[in-house]
């Protein structure tokens, strides 16, 4: 059985990688998959629905999220090196909020894109994704993770 990632590597993913995978359901039961930045506070992930251009006005993942919050997200690492390899996946439920000064502030310390880019599109909005299970997979003891 290949090793999973330590609590402490899990919490440095956590922190520092710059990407998840959202995957929601469509109200007609299709899967939704789209990349997101993330930021964590207060106890949860939080992605915002920010200034960079949108390809229609209501967000896909918006709607879904409204129909089924239960969602997951996956941050992983590939290599060449496949002794590199890992992946993280955290099963949570989803809510659309307004602004948090804790989440935003997170989401900037992250992301100095923000410096250029408006945090929000319009009105301040936000996914708070809380936790419900953690899941990893590494192909060899804690190895390709951020240090």
């Amino acid at each position: 059985m290949s090793p999973r990632l330590s609590d402490a590597r899990v919490e440095r993913i956590l922190d520092t990688w710059p990407v998840a995978r959202l995957a929601s359901v469509a109200p007609g039961g299709s899967p939704h998959l789209v990349p997101i930045v993330f930021a964590r506070a207060a106890g949860a992930l939080w992605s915002p629905v920010d200034g960079k251009s949108k390809s229609s006005g209501a967000l896909a993942r918006l709607r879904n999220l409204e129909h089924e919050p239960r969602v997951a997200l996956l941050l992983d690492h590939y290599a060449d090196d496949w002794t590199q390899l890992w992946w993280l996946r955290l099963d949570a439920t989803a809510e659309i909020t307004g602004g948090n000064p804790e989440a935003e502030s997170a989401l900037r310390r992250k992301y100095p894109q923000y410096r250029e880019t408006a945090l929000f599109q319009h009105t301040p909005t936000l996914v708070r994704f809380t936790p419900i299970r953690l899941v990893s997979w590494s192909a060899s003891d804690d190895r390709g993770g951020p240090e």
